[in-house]
């Protein structure tokens, strides 16, 4: 069983910054076999894909709004994932959570296994 727990949301103005962690663990499965996506979700809104990173780490991949705003690591010896953000607009504010899947990411939330409980962003004009 697969394990996320997100954590670092929190309040910030406009034009802040936060770093958003990842937790992983799981009985059997590495860390280092998944592909890991962060997605938002706005009330009222849809999940949206914010940004993915490959198993490795070598490769990331960011929805054109959020790139160069935001950056996805990882760092596969803490079984843990990041999301630096450089907030610009209220329009950031979401509840974040992190994602996980077996194989090549993705940007659509269907293709992912599992699911952080997800951790609340609110920033201020």
């Amino acid at each position: 069983q697969v394990q996320l727990v997100e954590s670092g949301g929190g309040a910030v103005p406009a034009g802040g910054s936060l770093r958003l962690s990842c937790a992983y663990s799981a009985s059997r499965r590495a860390f280092s076999l998944y592909s890991m996506s962060w997605f938002r979700q706005a009330p009222g809104k849809t999940r949206e894909f914010v940004a993915a990173i490959s198993a490795s780490g070598s490769s990331t991949y960011y929805a054109v709004s959020m790139k160069g705003r935001f950056t996805i690591t990882r760092d596969n010896a803490k079984n843990t994932m990041y999301l630096q953000m450089n907030t610009r607009k209220p329009d950031d504010t979401a509840v974040y959570y992190c994602a996980a899947k077996v194989g090549q990411y993705s940007s659509s939330w269907s293709d992912y296994n599992y699911w952080g409980q997800g951790t609340q962003v609110t920033v201020s004009s």
